[in-house]
């Protein structure tokens, strides 16, 4: 036979169970907050590692099903630091790109060398003027047919880029238009008009 006792025990152990998997679950979605590497550039640690081969990195960027996107920053620029700890900061927006994409941080004036998807090798600095990178932040999107993308000149290789600081909502549509290929068929103004973000 069930007592009053038996009963609040059992529901204690229930509760005290469901808050350790509350708790559980909560861990594994949090996200590092960014961190001020020796650059002087924010650094999160779920963006991409890599050895700067942008073909490679694309190659396996789409054999993820994810899209490829570089994020240009400079040291100092306050709205890197603003898309650092503002946007990624949003667990729906972090969650949502490292769901859907890979990013490459790259530094506009920076000296690394990067092979170029067509097999340039250039510094991060003649990358960035090579494709008309002049603002910081500038986040580029590109397509991700690997065989046809070298052969086309560089600004024609994006789907897209955002240039400049982007607020949250917004931030957050422009990877949600890329992801959904929304660029085939209207301009970003209006799918974020139809998400009636305006």
């Amino acid at each position: 036979m069930l007592s009053r006792r038996t009963l609040l025990t059992f529901s204690a152990i229930v509760l005290s169970t469901s808050a350790l998997t509350a708790a559980a679950l909560a861990d594994e979605t949090k996200v590092a907050g960014p961190v001020l590497g020796d650059d002087g550039l924010y650094h999160q640690d779920w963006f991409l590692d890599s050895f700067l081969e942008l073909k490679d990195d694309l190659v396996e960027t789409t054999e993820k099903n994810k899209r490829l996107a570089i994020f240009w920053e400079l040291k100092g620029c306050p709205y890197c630091k603003e898309t650092h700890f503002k946007n990624f900061a949003r667990p729906d927006i972090s969650k949502f790109i490292r769901g859907n994409f890979e990013i490459l941080q790259l530094n506009v004036l920076g000296s690394r060398m990067v092979t170029d998807l067509d097999g340039q090798e250039l510094t991060e600095k003649a990358l960035a003027s090579k494709y008309g990178v002049r603002f910081t932040p500038t986040i580029q999107f590109f397509h991700d047919d690997v065989d046809k993308i070298a052969k086309l000149k560089p600004r024609k290789r994006e789907v897209t880029r955002i240039q400049g600081y982007l607020q949250p909502d917004h931030f957050l549509a422009m990877f949600q238009y890329v992801q959904l290929r929304a660029y085939e068929k209207m301009s970003f103004r209006k799918f974020v008009k139809a998400k009636q973000l305006f």
